[in-house]
């Protein structure tokens, strides 16, 4: 596919098309005659040679091919507002731009937060949207982070993109006060007989695929896809549950559990900001990055929970 050759405003008519799936409508959206609109219809049917949006009775309708571009579209809409985005210099005290961030609800509590202070106090103009971190960025990261100005995520789970390191952070168990056979400490023979209360894709953490090499076959009872969850449903009952000590700190007051070190040696949580190549060089992105490294490096004196909190 030769780019030279093609009109990328284009991708502009394409996704208003896909999305209103109305001619007139979708020239409204972007400031185009209803002539001119689908003047465009009919050059992005001759190139991908389908109709995309097919007649059925008095409206339209996305055709099969219609429907895979109409994600694929938003996906390079944005990858195209991020590349046009991008700037030589940046002044935080004066600009003003939203960062989106993906970040599971732990990143965000126990790091978003004083990062979020941070940039109020030096950098007034700008907002961070933080989003919950999909199920899918494993088998998706490139496209996730093509759309997106940077991921916290554990080192482990992805790789081959760039990162900073920001944090460490334990692995601890949590456990109901009232435990009918758990006090203050855990055997390798308890992490295989008690009910568990995991986080959406275990499987991804390197934590949990230590307990696989140990033998360990956590009997998994409740999952959810919300870390700040996981003390209330171990609360009065017989389940156990792994999450990280900063965060098992912060929850503390919110649940009659108590934290109990693991019975092996857990490998650490080392949290890192993740990007794409494209945003490396870009004066902005260059800014957040060095914001969120020093961050981090706040936290490093702030420890993490011990038993019994």
């Amino acid at each position: 596919m030769n780019l030279a050759r093609l009109d990328l405003n284009l991708v502009v008519a394409l996704r208003a098309l896909l999305e209103e799936r109305n001619v007139t409508r979708a020239g409204q959206r972007v400031g185009l005659s209803q002539p001119a609109m689908s003047a465009a219809l009919a050059r992005l049917r001759r190139h991908f040679d389908d109709d995309l949006l097919a007649r059925v009775g008095g409206h339209y309708e996305l055709t099969a091919l219609g429907q895979v571009l109409l994600a694929r579209t938003a996906t390079a809409y944005e990858v195209m507002e991020r590349l046009f985005a991008s700037q030589a210099a940046f002044d935080p005290v004066s600009e003003t731009r939203e960062f989106k961030i993906v970040a599971s609800d732990y990143a965000v509590a126990v790091f978003g937060a004083e990062l979020a202070r941070v940039v109020h106090e030096e950098a007034p103009g700008i907002r961070l949207r933080f989003t919950q971190t999909p199920t899918t960025v494993v088998e998706e990261t490139a496209t996730l982070l093509s759309t997106t100005d940077g991921l916290l995520m554990p080192h482990g789970v992805i790789s081959d993109f760039p990162a900073t390191d920001l944090y460490e952070d334990r692995w601890v168990f949590l456990v109901a006060d009232d435990h009918p056979s758990v006090g203050d400490r855990l055997t390798r023979e308890d992490l295989g007989r008690l009910p568990w209360v995991t986080y959406q894709r275990t499987y991804d953490a390197p934590a949990v695929r230590q307990l696989g090499m140990l033998g360990i076959e956590p009997r998994v009872e409740v999952s959810v896809d919300n870390f700040q969850l996981l003390p209330m449903l171990v609360e009065r009952t017989q389940r156990i549950t792994l999450i990280q000590a900063r965060l098992a700190r912060l929850l503390a007051p919110l649940a009659a559990v108590h934290v109990v070190e693991p019975p092996y040696e857990a490998v650490p949580l080392r949290e890192a900001l993740w990007w794409h190549p494209v945003h490396t060089h870009d004066a902005a992105h260059i800014w957040l990055r060095e914001t969120t490294a020093r961050v981090g490096r706040g936290m490093a004196g702030a420890p993490a929970a011990h038993a019994g909190f």
